[in-house]
């Protein structure tokens, strides 16, 4: 976006986003962050208020949760509330056709796509409580709901992105993943493979992407208090300071103003292919978590 177009307070006001996997969690953060500066903002995953996802069933068991918590409707909402435009649009990302179909949609009404943020991940689906163990003893299970409800999730959008930025020669493709240098996710192998994957992806797009001034990057958050996490340790973003353990995590709007910052950073393209976590950024693009804290990177 050029720096003439930008408005105070308001740097993203010409920036028409899509975001996934947006009822909860880091997407409901990212998306109310990009609100916050300014953008218009599709809120996109498949709970709405009327009809919330149906296959947290075990996740909520765990969590002591009679339903899942969010909707695409209630983020929009607060997206608008911030001062950008939240549009909400029910989407299973696992179904080609209602991806294909959210992206006629945005070209339609929007003319064309500046943001797009990879964040559906079906991986909660088969959370069984436990997340160290080897790998024989994870249930084959997790690979079908991280790869083919995760990691394909983010492939199948930015193949219907892909084009509108490229035809513009302008856009920013941001895969949330988990990274610590490298190192190896300790107890879960599945969960390691598909965040290696989103890596790569974010890198390989680049690469294809670079040519046509298009820029792709993966962002590493670090422990969010996610509103599964909070229910997990009995607790609520009011009161979570109370519990000790909690005290290295940060809140799913940290990686909002961490995407927000690069949206708005006209030299991005010089980052594209890299993965990049939230606390780095956060000092160098000079921004604080929700509470004031310059959370560092988290590490293994």
């Amino acid at each position: 976006m050029n720096d003439e177009e930008k408005t105070p307070g308001r740097p993203l006001k010409d920036c028409v986003a899509v975001v996934t996997g947006a009822s909860r969690g880091a997407g409901r953060g990212i998306a109310i962050e990009l609100g916050a500066a300014g953008a218009t903002v599709y809120v996109t995953g498949r709970s709405t208020r009327e009809r919330p996802a149906d296959t947290y069933g075990q996740l909520l068991a765990l969590s002591d949760m009679a339903t899942v918590p969010g909707s695409i409707d209630d983020t929009a909402d607060e997206v608008s509330r911030m001062g950008g435009r939240g549009i909400a649009v029910r989407c299973d990302h696992t179904k080609e056709e209602e991806v294909s179909a959210l992206f006629a949609r945005v070209e339609r009404e929007a003319g064309r796509i500046d943001l797009l943020v990879n964040n559906a991940w079906g991986g909660h689906e088969t959370f069984t409580g436990v997340f160290e163990a080897p790998f024989w003893e994870h249930p084959l299970s997790n690979w079908d709901s991280m790869f083919d409800r995760g990691v394909r999730n983010h492939l199948l959008a930015s193949r219907c992105a892909a084009p509108l930025m490229v035809r513009a020669k302008k856009g920013l493709i941001v895969t949330t993943t988990f990274w610590d240098r490298g190192h190896y996710m300790r107890g879960s192998l599945f969960y390691d493979l598909a965040k290696a994957s989103m890596t790569r992806l974010a890198f390989g797009m680049a690469q294809d992407l670079k040519p046509h001034g298009v820029a792709s990057v993966a962002v590493s958050p670090g422990w969010m208090r996610t509103e599964f996490v909070l229910a997990g340790h009995k607790t609520d973003e009011a009161h979570w300071q109370q519990r000790p353990e909690l005290s290295r995590t940060e809140s799913p709007r940290y990686v909002g103003r961490a995407i927000a910052a690069l949206a708005g950073d006209p030299m991005v393209m010089d980052r594209s292919g890299e993965v990049l976590r939230v606390g780095d950024l956060a000092r160098e693009y000079s921004f604080t978590d929700i509470d004031g804290r310059q959370v560092p990177p988290f590490e293994m």
